[in-house]
């Protein structure tokens, strides 16, 4: 029978059997010297947790870090921000992001969309070879009618650059427009209607050039090495643009935008707007205010530092190119690319490793009668 004297000693006999097991468990092991990793090539790293039991994995040597969030931007009223001056304006409604995406955007814009029985036929190959090559991209054929409500609705924070679309008073005036505003707000690839896509963007940069390094593409559309260049072009080094890719916020889309609509509005003011007004679309709204405000970017020391450069950046660095040079956060791609078959000024042939886009010089501005669709 247990007694209570008995059940004291059993339980004394216990408690001391659970002291001598705990104690002969308590010492801990040496620490191992030199041990090897649990993965091989890894490395500690500082911060990282400790999971015990888990094993260090190395990242890759190429692998970024992942970037911190953006600050939210700082929301203005709508009355302070048309108080700005106007580049400041688009810089707010379009902030540009050098380390973006490209967006997969291709932007064209005519009188009919491809699904209408007015859509010419000589366009509808050249039309259909970008969604050919770009089969993962959202291609969109903007009529005329259907581009004044998207810029109305992408600028209706800046009234000023829809008063200045609105105001040009020819077709071929608001088209050359429509591609800038729509690239600054949107960004991806701009596109003639009479271009034919020869290789996909993707192509277009060699896979060394780390896409968010750049921004903004662009081609050589003339450089007439003669004497009497300037009767035949408005430049002696003439970007095209017929073909543009870009990021949305790109600051030389932001500077063309900016002059056009302030050079529509002050013609505007002055009676001046007017058809007969219109000396030259090209100075106006085309390859040569687009080639002024290019070279205005390579030397603006708010973007590059000119404090050691030997002279402006000028036509000179880009006159005889065969392949693409970049100038800080813009490709210019070389004469080829976007001008194949011309025959002229060193451009190669359509089968060109460099030969990316086919234009047709078609003329679409022009009277019907005056262009020349199907011609070789």
């Amino acid at each position: 029978m247990l007694t209570f004297r008995r059940a004291i000693v059993f339980a004394l006999a216990a408690l001391a059997l659970l002291l001598l097991l705990r104690s002969s468990h308590s010492t801990a092991p040496a620490p191992i010297k030199d041990a090897p990793q649990a993965a091989a090539g890894a490395k500690s790293q500082p911060g990282a947790s400790a999971t015990p039991g888990a094993a260090a994995v190395a990242p890759s040597p190429d692998t970024k870090p992942p970037k911190p969030p953006k600050p939210p931007k700082t929301q203005l009223p709508l009355n302070e921000l048309q108080q700005l001056p106007l580049r400041k304006q688009l810089e707010y409604e379009f902030p540009y992001d050098p380390e973006s995406k490209f967006p997969a955007y291709i932007w064209q814009t005519w009188r009919y969309t491809p699904a209408s029985g007015q859509f010419e036929e000589g366009f509808r190959e050249m039309e259909a070879s970008w969604t050919v090559l770009h089969p993962t991209f959202v291609h969109e054929v903007i009529t005329d009618s259907v581009a004044v409500h998207l810029i109305k609705h992408l600028y209706s924070a800046i009234p000023d650059v829809v008063e200045a679309y609105l105001a040009l008073p020819l077709p071929v005036l608001k088209a050359d427009f429509f591609r800038y505003l729509i690239l600054l707000a949107r960004g991806g690839i701009y596109a003639d209607i009479d271009t034919a896509a020869l290789k996909s963007a993707i192509e277009w940069i060699p896979p060394e050039v780390p896409r968010d390094t750049y921004g903004l593409v662009i081609g050589i559309e003339a450089d007439p090495d003669r004497p009497d260049w300037a009767e035949w072009y408005s430049r002696r080094i003439q970007f095209c643009q017929w073909t543009i890719q870009a990021k949305p916020g790109h600051p030389v889309l932001r500077d063309v935008v900016a002059n056009i609509t302030e050079a529509a509005l002050t013609r505007k003011a002055e009676n001046r707007l007017g058809r007969s007004a219109i000396k030259s679309i090209v100075e106006f709204t085309g390859p040569a205010v687009w080639t002024d405000c290019v070279f205005r970017y390579f030397n603006d020391p708010d973007y590059f530092d000119v404090s050691s450069s030997a002279g402006n950046i000028t036509w000179e660095q880009f006159t005889g190119i065969t392949s693409p040079k970049k100038v800080g956060d813009v490709v210019v791609l070389p004469i080829t690319s976007f001008s194949p078959g011309v025959k002229q000024m060193g451009a190669g042939e359509d089968d060109d490793p460099m030969a990316f886009v086919k234009h047709g010089f078609v003329g679409t501005w022009k009277p019907e009668a005056e262009r020349h669709i199907g011609e070789q």
